[in-house]
Parts: structure tokens; C-alpha cells; sequence
């Protein structure tokens, strides 16, 4: 995030070890922050290796979860420089490490929102407008570097604008720093609050209340039983992903807004500020360690569904899509695609 360099900041100010309890609570948090690595680093590794071998059989989906988990795995590897940090009460990897950590922070967090928000949004088109859009291979593709430049683009600014600076006093400890004006930076924070929270999270909100009007229009009657649980299933657990996200993301962002526009000083001890910091950002970690469960379900319950349709009432002889309820159904004409070549068919509703 932009403010990890704010974070270690406090950090640094509060734990200057002068007896055993400092030290102590140091090595604790490092440690936490460790096994929240190997756990996350693990699992998402995991959700990669599950992803190439389950090939095209995976659908749609594949694409798009294994952009979440890249994004996991880069945000996870900066937990090492934090805990060098830490321990050392100093920054050893110059301006280049600096910006190197900052920007994968703010990319990181830009690439898994938007990418989210793509998949709510492929969802929304194929059950709200079933026949009217179809979107290939090639799109997806598309929309997944669209996902990287953007967040790229809002993340120079961080990548240019910080170095490291020596603290003043007796221990000259080096810290990474922005170096615009105070004003400059609350804008600038301000903006990636509203990119990386408030707008995709109106967006999603909106997307899924059309979701939701559209499954309650519909009815549970058009489908067999089993297949909408099944479609149930994965509706509710691409929700999971993103109100976890929600949960683990805003509390940073409130304690970051906080400090930039209280109107007063907080009255918080550095030792206090420095330790809310920390357990703010652990939870954003924490984001990277959970998501491959929720992932491992989200696709599973996606290729339930898919098999599902194996024994669909729906027939084709020459490749081209069928509809078997109606124009009126939640079951778009793509989604019942004969196998062929022995594979599953591709469900679009998260191109």
C-alpha cells in the first residue's frame, strides 16, 4: 500500500529496542508476518499449479483466478523486506528497493479489485443479457492487461515520488519517504482510496443488485435443482472473494484517512500508532493468505457446475449453441454448448 512506507515509518519511531518486552513484541510480529508468508506464498503456488494442470477444462474462470493469485504472490513477497525492516530498524535497499516495494503494494491491490470487478461484470452481462454479447477467448486476455495498465498508471506516481531519506538524530536511520508536499500526498492518497475502494466497490455493489433482481425475476423453477444450487454456489462464493477483500482492505484505508484528516493529532502514544499500523497491514496479508481457499471453492463449485451441464437436455450436431429454456432463462444459449473434443464446454458468464 502507499502508506507501508508511513507504516514502517512508525515502526521505526516506537520500537527502538531498550529492553526485552520491545524486542520481544518485534520478534513476534516478524514471525507472525513469516508464516502468514509461507501460508499465503504456498497456497497461492498451490492455486497456480491447480490452474495449468486443470488446462482448458478450467473455463472461463481459470484466466481470471490465476491473474488474483499472480497478484497475491507479488503483494506477498514484499512481507520479507518488511520484516528485514523491522527487525533491523533500518532500510538497506535504496531508492530502487523503495520504489520496487511501494509500487508493488499499490499494484497489487489495483490489479485484484479490478480484476474482480471484470469478473462481476462478465457475470452481470451473461445472466442479464444472455444473448446479446460474446465475448472470446481473446477478450479476456484483453481485459487482463487492460487490468495491469491501469493500475500501472496509478501507481508511477508512488514509483517516482519516493527515495530514501536518513532520519535526523543520533541513530540517522534511513526510511523510505515521499518526497512531494504534504497537501500533494493527501491528494494522491485521497485518489487511490477512491480508485481502489469507492469506486470499484459502487460498481460491484451495482452489478450485483442487477444480479440479484435478475436470479429473484427469474425464479428458482427455470433450472433443475441441483444445477442452480450449483450456479448458487458460484455466484456466492465470487461474492466471498470480494467482500473479503472489503474486509481486509478497509480498515487500512480508514486508518490512513484518519491520520490525514483528523483535524487534530490523533491522541494516540507512537508506540500505539506503530502497532495499529501493523495490524492493519497483517490484514491485508491476510487478504493474500485466505484468497487461494476461497479461489480452490469458487473453481471447484465452477466445475461442478460445468459437469453438471454434461447431461444437458439441450443437443447440437454441428457446434453451434442451443437453448433449451427459453429466451426468458438465466441459461444463456453459451452456456449450453455441447462438449466436444472430449472437454467441458466454457461457461462465458466470467469472460
Amino acid at each position: 500500500m502507499a502508506a507501508t512506507g508511513e507504516e514502517s515509518r512508525q515502526f521505526n519511531k516506537s520500537a527502538d529496542p531498550e529492553g526485552n518486552y520491545e524486542v520481544l513484541v518485534t520478534s513476534l510480529l516478524s514471525s507472525l508476518l513469516l508464516a502468514m508468508f509461507l501460508v499465503g506464498v504456498a497456497g497461492n503456488a498451490y492455486t497456480l499449479v491447480v490452474a495449468a494442470l486443470s488446462g482448458r477444462a478450467g473455463g472461463s474462470l481459470s484466466i481470471y483466478v490465476v491473474n488474483l493469485a499472480v497478484a497475491d504472490l507479488l503483494y506477498l513477497c514484499t512481507i520479507p523486506f518488511i520484516v528485514c525492516t523491522y527487525l533491523a530498524q533500518d532500510w538497506f535497499f535504496g531508492d530502487a528497493g523503495c520504489r520496487l516495494l511501494l509500487s508493488l503494494d499499490l499494484l497489487t491491490m489495483h490489479s485484484s479489485i479490478y480484476t474482480l470487478t471484470v469478473m462481476s461484470f462478465k457475470r452481470h452481462q451473461a445472466v442479464v443479457r444472455p444473448f446479446s454479447t460474446r465475448f472470446p477467448q481473446g477478450d479476456r486476455r484483453l481485459n487482463i492487461l487492460m487490468v495491469w495498465l491501469a493500475s500501472l498508471l496509478l501507481t508511477l506516481p508512488m514509483m517516482v515520488m519516493v527515495r530514501v531519506r536518513v532520519t535526523e538524530g543520533p541513530l540517522h536511520k534511513r526510511i523510505c519517504s515521499p518526497t512531494w508536499t504534504p497537501d500533494a500526498f493527501k491528494v494522491y492518497l485521497t485518489l487511490l482510496f477512491a480508485t481502489s475502494i469507492l469506486a470499484p466497490g459502487l460498481t460491484i455493489a451495482v452489478l450485483y443488485a442487477g444480479l440479484a433482481k435478475a436470479y429473484w425475476k427469474s425464479g428458482v423453477n427455470v433450472l433443475p435443482g441441483e444445477r442452480w444450487a450449483l450456479r448458487q454456489k458460484v455466484f456466492y462464493r465470487l461474492f466471498t472473494i470480494i467482500l473479503a477483500f472489503w474486509a481486509c482492505f478497509v480498515p487500512f484505508w480508514a486508518w490512513q484517512l484518519a491520520k490525514l484528516y483528523a483535524p487534530r493529532p490523533l491522541k494516540f502514544s507512537i508506540s500505539a500508532q506503530a502497532y495499529l499500523n501493523f495490524g492493519v497491514t497483517c490484514l491485508t496479508y491476510a487478504n493474500s493468505c485466505i484468497n487461494p481457499l476461497l479461489y480452490t471453492l469458487l473453481t471447484r463449485n465452477y466445475h461442478d457446475y460445468l459437469a453438471s451441464r454434461g447431461g444437458s437436455s439441450a443437443t447440437c450436431t454441428t457446434g453451434e449453441p442451443t437453448a433449451a429454456y427459453g429466451m426468458g432463462s438465466l441459461e444463456s444459449q453459451w452456456e449450453l454448448e455441447c462438449p466436444q473434443a472430449g472437454r467441458l464446454p466454457e461457461l462465458p458468464t466470467t469472460n
